[in-house]
């Protein structure tokens, strides 16, 4: 009888320590699931301050370009539909003034429609780039044109500028009197042209040193 009550208490200890054996694996396998998950939850909380830093300037340029796009269009439009008619009371014949007469203000138009187009269509890649921080070969592609539409557009507002100049100063050695005197509305439409056109300028040198900053990230 006693060795009987010896061996059942043997096997109840065997029971016992098996149990709190699995009671420690259950309460070891718990833990480790609470460390993976508050490891997960720290990557969610957690950012990257470069990764912020340059969705920030992939933004910055987008809007740069948002306000270069009417900059360029604006003033393309603007002086492609400037002409004015008006009689000459003296001579009395009809005078027309026309961007058009003028290949310096031709080319103005040209060159920021050029420009402007491009910006529209760089548009979605800047969008692309937003979320896409790490794409690189076609930053250096809108990098190389940007800087190409710059001096585009800077060649069309200087020539334009000389032109404009010349209709409301004239040249008294050459012998050419101010055309502004008679075509006002036509001068000023011109010169707001201009004013858009080296404001779009002005932008697109910022893109460009912000298309810069963003590769030289990478």
């Amino acid at each position: 009888m006693e060795e009987a009550k010896h061996i059942e208490a043997g096997e109840a200890q065997q029971i016992e320590a098996g149990e709190a054996k699995h009671i420690q694996a259950r309460e070891a396998q718990q833990g480790i699931e609470a460390g993976e998950s508050s490891r997960s939850s720290r990557k969610v909380i957690t950012f990257e301050p470069k990764l912020v830093i340059n969705k920030g300037i992939s933004v910055l340029g987008f809007v740069l370009r948002l306000f270069a796009v009417f900059g360029t269009i604006g003033s393309a439009l603007a002086m492609g539909t400037t002409n004015e008619s008006v009689v000459s009371l003296s001579q009395l014949v009809l005078l027309k003034a026309k961007y058009s007469d003028l290949p310096t203000l031709m080319f103005f138009v040209v060159a920021n429609a050029i420009a402007g187009g491009y910006l529209v269509l760089s548009l979605p890649v800047c969008i692309f780039h937003i979320f896409s921080t790490k794409a690189k070969t076609s930053r250096i592609i809108l990098l190389v044109i940007d800087t190409v539409m710059l001096a585009l557009v800077s060649s069309g507002a200087s020539a334009a500028t000389a032109t404009v100049y010349l209709a409301h100063e004239g040249n008294t050695t050459a012998n050419w009197p101010p055309i502004c005197q008679q075509f006002d509305k036509f001068c000023e439409r011109i010169s707001g042209s201009l004013i858009g056109s080296f404001g779009a300028l002005i932008l697109l040198m910022l893109i460009v040193i912000n298309s810069a900053i963003s590769l030289s990230r990478h």
